[in-house]
């Protein structure tokens, strides 16, 4: 995976996340694994199409996709998961891979994202899970959430 790749989506997340929450996400350790099932994990994936292709999928434990989708609200507590947080969460993994694609648009690599949709990680990967690059993001007191490149 080359870096040129990468950059775009870990810098895009920290805008994106510090703007809408006011939260400065730290990395973690880059690795390349297969994807966890975690049970109570909210995973949502974009397909990406172009100058790339893969998927981007972001895999929020529920609690912390919670806890952004009610900054995202204002301040609003949410507690389950719901249309609103589904949308909330669905708008925060697109805004983060469109300003990805003008990122690598700047570099020369055109690529479109699909809609975010959401997945049945077991019902999808029973055969087994793919392997991807994972970048972990850890936003403070929200928790961390895990964007995975596969590619």
């Amino acid at each position: 995976m080359q870096a040129a790749y990468i950059n775009p989506f870990l810098m895009s997340s920290c805008t994106v996340i510090e703007s809408l929450i006011q939260v400065k996400p730290t990395l973690g350790e880059l690795k390349i694994k297969r994807i966890e099932l975690g049970m109570d994990y909210v995973w949502l994936k974009i397909g990406i199409v172009g100058g790339m292709t893969g998927d981007i999928v972001f895999g929020f434990p529920e609690q912390v996709a919670l806890k952004i989708a009610s900054a995202m609200m204002g301040g609003y507590s949410l507690t389950e998961f719901d249309e609103l947080s589904r949308s909330a969460i669905s708008e925060l993994a697109n805004m983060i891979s469109g300003n990805a694609s003008t990122l690598l648009y700047n570099q020369g690599i055109i690529i479109d994202i699909t809609p975010p949709s959401f997945m049945d990680m077991e019902k999808l990967w029973s055969a087994g899970a793919p392997k991807a690059l994972v970048i972990p993001l850890n936003l403070q007191s929200y928790g961390g959430f895990d964007i995975c490149v596969i590619t």
